[in-house]
């Protein structure tokens, strides 16, 4: 879920050239209420609003798209306005090649839709997209839910499993982009979900559908920008009430990142969900969905 810049460097040298075989993802089967592309700088973001009350924003984790949040959606659109969306270089979104800052797509789709504040749930990717938002813009920032979140600034990989990367150049070498993809569902970030067998068949959907953000990183290396300053050394100024889940079968680093969190966000709280790894609101949703829903109707 987090994109490791060190280990994807060594793979996107390590690749050969990749064979694009991934679908376009289609709508979700949902009874939204409003779908759309919004226009951000070099590209445009789909996404998709239900709901109304407080604006809550969904933001999805690295290597998938918004449709992790599908348990999500109905249970938080029963209290409050819900927008999910992919990220750029996933799902229906345009792809990653043009340089671009992630929170500063989020903006973009936020002053189309007409969001003045709001509260943002994000897991991994979207967790250290969220907090990078919330320093620039905190006056648009309720709550935060940081589901195993990355974050910018980050540089201790060490304690990473990177064995899937050996299976990730095989495929790479005969140009198979979705073999990649596979490969990271292995990955100690994706091995506990993976032990759930319909999990891991929804999984394997998502992960192929966006196989072609490999191809990307293979071809012209990672275009997004970090933060300036990125968010490590600013943890303090983090003000708002802030929620970190974390499974306690998730990656080492990821568990070092809420650590770090829980010391420096003043206003933080930590919620271990056993049993759980990286994807804790698949693979416990309930856990997931009675510990977002405590803290956002507080």
């Amino acid at each position: 879920m987090l994109r490791p810049r060190l280990p994807l460097t060594a793979l996107c040298l390590a690749l050969v050239t990749i064979g694009a075989r991934s679908l376009d993802p289609r709508p979700s089967p949902e009874a939204v209420a409003d779908t759309g592309f919004v226009a951000v700088s070099g590209g445009r973001l789909y996404y998709e609003s239900i709901g109304s009350g407080p604006t809550v924003v969904l933001l999805h984790g690295g290597n998938l798209d918004r449709r992790m949040w599908d348990e999500q959606l109905p249970i938080l659109a029963s209290h409050f306005r819900v927008i999910r969306y992919d990220a750029r270089g996933f799902g229906r979104s345009s792809s990653a090649d043009t340089a671009y800052q992630a929170h500063t797509d989020l903006y973009a789709l936020l002053q189309h839709l007409g969001v003045r504040r709001a509260s943002f749930v994000g897991l991994s990717l979207g967790g250290r997209i969220a907090i990078d938002f919330t320093l620039d813009h905190p006056d648009m920032v309720d709550k935060l839910v940081l589901a195993g979140p990355g974050l910018s600034g980050w540089r201790d990989w060490s304690a990473e499993d990177t064995t899937w990367l050996i299976a990730a150049r095989r495929a790479g070498h005969v140009g198979d982009s979705v073999g990649i993809a596979m490969s990271w569902l292995t990955s100690d970030y994706m091995r506990p979900a993976m032990e759930q067998p319909q999990l891991a068949k929804r999984l394997r959907a998502i992960a192929s559908d966006n196989a072609t953000y490999w191809m990307g990183l293979f071809r012209h290396g990672d275009r997004e920008r970090e933060a300036d300053p990125p968010a490590l050394n600013q943890l303090s100024a983090i003000r708002v009430p802030t929620l970190l889940l974390v499974g306690d079968r998730d990656s080492p680093v990821i568990r070092l990142i809420v650590d770090t969190l829980a010391s420096r966000v003043p206003s933080s709280t930590v919620v271990v969900i056993l049993g759980a790894g990286h994807m804790v609101n698949m693979e416990r949703p309930g856990e997931f969905d009675r510990a977002v829903l405590d803290f956002l109707l507080r």
